[in-house]
């Protein structure tokens, strides 16, 4: 069963909700429990969870390897690149070249299949790191990715294809904010889809976006809304309109923030506070239960 905790927005307690849930968990389903932090820009989901990381382990995409003996520079490679990450410079007063830009290549292979001088081999380009651990019972995993890398799908890809195929297992998700493409690889294959959100007009208008995309991948979800206030209904309008069920309110409070800034969980705060992400699991089972 896999579980995403999604944002449309950044700064909605996406983490916070995701992380206090599976704390609790973790006391119910014992070493049953996976959490992935893929927002592998900056994971932090580690600094509530305080995990000892075990493993480390290195991710490259393939990029072109250019053979200049046998490349007669004629251009094909760059033709069928759709990511423009090669440039071919034609021979004529000068040596021709080729031109690889690594930070564009996309690491699909088609240059070199349809290289007709069987000039172009690959190599990897390191672009991050996954760190494998654990954090009490709970198995842990998160993508740190390199600083000035542009693409993060790929060591998002690689961090979810080590989910162990265990149907007792519960692996819950800390996918990236936003609806761009690293969200989209966070969340498919998902059970389920909690969107956390807030009650401003910033809120709504990312949560929007994000129900839609939701809609196109075909996944079910539910919406958390954090620093519930009397404001609620500009979300809970929404929810109902749409049919999106409302699983979790988290009060706007100023201990809960307190508790955050020392990267303490909010359900060891008070026992109300537990009691909302009890019932949040519960809601939560009914859904899965729907799918």
């Amino acid at each position: 069963m896999i579980i995403s905790f999604a944002s449309g927005k950044g700064g909605t307690g996406k983490t916070t909700v995701a992380t206090n849930y599976a704390l609790l968990l973790a006391d119910k389903y014992k070493n049953n429990i996976e959490f992935l932090d893929c927002d592998v820009e900056e994971p932090n989901a580690g600094i509530f969870l305080k995990p000892k990381i075990e493993k480390i382990e290195h991710v490259g995409i393939p990029i072109p390897k250019i053979d200049r003996a046998n490349c007669d520079y004629c251009g094909v490679c760059a033709d069928v690149c759709a990511y423009n990450a090669l440039a071919v410079v034609k021979p004529g007063n000068n040596p021709g070249d080729v031109l690889v830009f690594s930070e564009l290549c996309h690491g699909c292979g088609g240059c070199m299949i349809f290289c007709p001088k069987n000039a172009i081999s690959e190599t990897d380009r390191n672009i991050g790191i996954i760190e494998k651990g654990k954090a009490g019972s709970i198995k842990f995993m998160q993508g740190k990715l390199k600083i000035g890398e542009p693409m993060a799908t790929p060591l998002i890809r690689q961090m979810k294809e080590a989910i162990a195929d265990d149907k007792e297992q519960i692996t819950l998700i800390d996918v990236p904010p936003g609806t761009s493409c690293p969200v989209i690889e966070a969340v498919k294959g998902s059970d389920l889809a909690v969107l956390v959100t807030e009650p401003t007009p910033f809120g709504l208008h990312d949560l929007v976006l994000a129900v839609d995309t939701l809609k196109k991948l075909a996944i079910p979800m539910g919406v958390v809304i954090n620093r519930s206030s009397s404001n609620d209904g500009i979300i809970s309008d929404y929810c109902h309109k749409t049919k999106v069920p409302v699983l979790m309110e988290l009060p706007l409070s100023r201990a809960i923030a307190v508790a955050y800034s020392k990267g303490e969980p909010i359900i060891n705060l008070k026992e109300n506070y537990k009691q909302l992400f009890v019932k949040l699991h519960q809601k939560i089972a009914v859904q899965l239960n729907r799918t």
